[in-house]
């Protein structure tokens, strides 16, 4: 079942352009989303295929789909929807720059300026000195969950793991924004509407930001969203997570990849 899997997203290489990984016949404003996170389940299989032709090929794809990124992170230090040099938002960004690191885990190089400017963009998304949080892109705009936690990850997955930015953000998700508690915490122009919009998406990020800043930050949040994912309204009878917005395949994927997040799998979180 891995294999097909592997197969299929290898099959979605743009032939016009070489690296592009992408569904077509999907949305135009996803396309390097896709792209992001094709490229992330590439590298995490990269060194477990043991099919000659079939390690071959995905090494090539995955070489093509590296450079794709890098040659195209625009003067901010970002990445938005389309694969070209142009504007760059947060969310964007965190695909390309995990994608990134999770093929330097896996032996591919990296420029390391590509990570640098990547942490000056990130840095720029952040609302300091007021109250740590992330907003969505550099311009002002209310901070949120989501948003946030995106930005924490961003920073550890280019090499950034200690420091004001780190801890603020780190700080901000652990006072508003834990699981069973107020969301806000009287945080001017905090974003509610966007942590229930993104719940799944936001602790996607949220536990791997926990999870790799370890210590009161892990231990104060993973026992809170596990018990809040079990409890949640949104687990149906059958096992799954149904928000009704999207849809049960995604919420329950999201949901079992931040409850097995201890039992360290995946290399991307392999401390």
């Amino acid at each position: 079942m891995v294999t097909r899997a592997l197969t299929c997203v290898l099959d979605q290489e743009d032939r016009d352009r070489p690296g592009f990984l992408h569904t077509r016949s999907a949305h135009i404003n996803g396309s390097m989303y896709g792209h992001g996170f094709a490229t992330l389940f590439l590298a995490e299989a990269h060194g477990m295929v043991n099919n000659r032709a079939l390690r071959q090929r995905l090494h090539q794809t995955l070489t093509r789909a590296v450079n794709l990124i890098v040659n195209t992170q625009n003067h901010e230090g970002g990445w938005r929807y389309q694969p070209i040099r142009a504007d760059a938002d947060l969310s964007v960004t965190i695909c390309q720059i995990m994608a990134l690191r999770a093929a330097r885990n896996a032996g591919f190089a990296v420029p390391k300026g590509v990570a640098d400017n990547c942490i000056r963009y990130v840095k720029d998304c952040q609302a300091l000195p007021s109250d740590g949080g992330f907003r969505y892109m550099r311009q002002p705009g209310p901070t949120g969950f989501a948003r946030t936690a995106a930005g924490v990850v961003a920073l550890h997955s280019a090499g950034l793991y200690k420091g004001p930015s780190v801890e603020k953000g780190l700080d901000y998700l652990l006072k508003n924004c834990k699981p069973g508690a107020q969301p806000g915490g009287g945080v001017r122009g905090f974003d509610r509407a966007e942590m229930a919009m993104h719940y799944y998406y936001g602790h996607y990020y949220a536990v791997q930001a926990m999870w790799t800043a370890g210590g009161r930050y892990w231990t104060e949040w993973y026992p809170a969203v596990r018990d809040e994912l079990l409890s949640h309204p949104d687990r149906q009878e059958d096992g799954s997570w149904n928000d009704r917005r999207i849809c049960p395949h995604y919420c329950t994927a999201m949901a079992l990849i931040i409850l097995q997040v201890p039992n360290n799998y995946l290399p991307i979180l392999q401390r």
